[in-house]
């Protein structure tokens, strides 16, 4: 009876020990043939251009693939190419006070992206993504800027990584 059992067991755990192989618990879905990315330069075509937004986009949209991927940056001929540009940076009044005059601003950005993986053309798309950074009215933008940009950038570069690698998808 007790090898029975056991036999019982082990052919229940099996197909369930499989079966947990089946997630990337990551949430990382690049082929096992992709080996190198490539990053575009973002360049800033908002109507308020501020100097050095595209390049620090562009290195942070880097960074994050770098860190959270085993995927090697490339100049050209990367397996998977991100490629875009800034699109908007506007700010607009968020909050108002009793007397009429804005209590909160705030600053929005968007850009749209175009991603294309060499290896899986079903995978290419393009999509626009935004954030904002609220703040004082009594504060400068000049004196926040750098903050909101970090804060922002860092928003829209995990959604592009979310949306373009990261599918929570089961694997086989």
């Amino acid at each position: 009876m007790t090898k029975l059992k056991c036999i019982i067991v082990l052919i229940i755990s099996i197909p369930l020990l499989q079966g947990c192989g089946a997630y990337s618990f990551s949430g990382i879905s690049i082929s096992p043939e992709t080996k190198t990315f490539q990053v575009n330069f973002f360049q800033n075509q908002s109507p308020r251009i501020f100097p050095g937004a595209d390049q620090t986009f562009t290195n942070q949209l880097q960074d994050l693939i770098l860190n959270q991927t085993n995927l090697s940056l490339t100049n050209s001929g990367g397996d998977i190419i991100y490629e875009g540009e800034i699109v908007q940076d506007y700010v607009s009044p968020n909050t108002a006070t009793s007397d009429i005059t804005a209590a909160q601003n705030r600053l929005t950005i968007a850009v749209n992206m175009r991603f294309y993986d060499a290896k899986d053309s079903t995978q290419d798309m393009e999509q626009r993504f935004s954030f904002f950074f609220d703040y004082p009215a009594s504060s400068s933008e000049n004196t926040i800027r750098d903050e909101a940009l970090q804060i922002i950038f860092e928003r829209i570069t995990q959604d592009m990584f979310n949306a373009t690698l990261a599918k929570w998808e089961v694997i086989f």
